[in-house]
């Protein structure tokens, strides 16, 4: 099983600030906390980031997060991951399929993850968290899915592979409410203060 954290994003509604470079109340920076998480449950991951931003390239790579960046024409959220997806097939861990996790996300509980990856194991071949009936994050996919997830276009990601086959969706519902808080803008991370 691959990780993929995303973390290419421009963080335009959070200001001029680095949004994945902000502390939460424990001290962590955002990004490095979702790290963190997928971590404890997915030890061979892969962050995908834009080069410039070297800070958080050094912070992830002292924590053995694996780094790809993406190329300078590919800025939506469907490059980012079909790059990762296309760099992880040098691990022998992406035959079991991948957990998608976006790095604006840190309250989400490594056992969730590890939900997701047990699920993909058992024979699931799309499996996404619920909280309180509201789908969330991460997702994952079996690796009957690379191909696609490398081809993906657009702004959309993986969301269009989800409405091509929503048979292959595992649904489990979980009582981790941090599968639904992203952090896009100050006021998300006042939020959740």
């Amino acid at each position: 099983m691959i990780g993929i954290l995303l973390a290419a994003g421009f963080s335009r509604r959070y200001g001029d600030l680095d949004k994945l470079l902000q502390p939460l109340p424990d001290g962590r920076l955002i990004a490095i906390a979702s790290a963190e998480s997928l971590m404890q449950a997915v030890p061979t991951s892969i962050a995908v980031l834009r080069p410039e931003n070297k800070v958080l390239a050094d912070l992830l790579s002292s924590r053995g997060v694996n780094l790809v960046f993406c190329g300078k024409n590919d800025q939506e959220m469907s490059d980012s991951l079909a790059t990762a997806i296309r760099f992880s097939a040098q691990f022998s861990a992406s035959d079991d399929g991948f957990v998608i996790a976006l790095a604006d996300m840190p309250y989400i509980q490594p056992a969730t993850i590890s939900s997701v990856t047990r699920h993909l194991k058992a024979g699931a071949a799309i499996v996404i968290p619920t909280y309180q009936g509201q789908r969330g994050h991460p997702v994952g996919f079996s690796a009957k899915f690379r191909n696609q997830l490398e081809s993906l276009k657009g702004d959309e990601g993986a969301r269009s592979i989800i409405k091509r086959y929503p048979d292959e969706v595992t649904l489990f519902a979980c009582e981790d409410a941090g599968i639904l808080a992203d952090i896009d803008t100050p006021a998300d991370l006042r939020q959740q203060l």
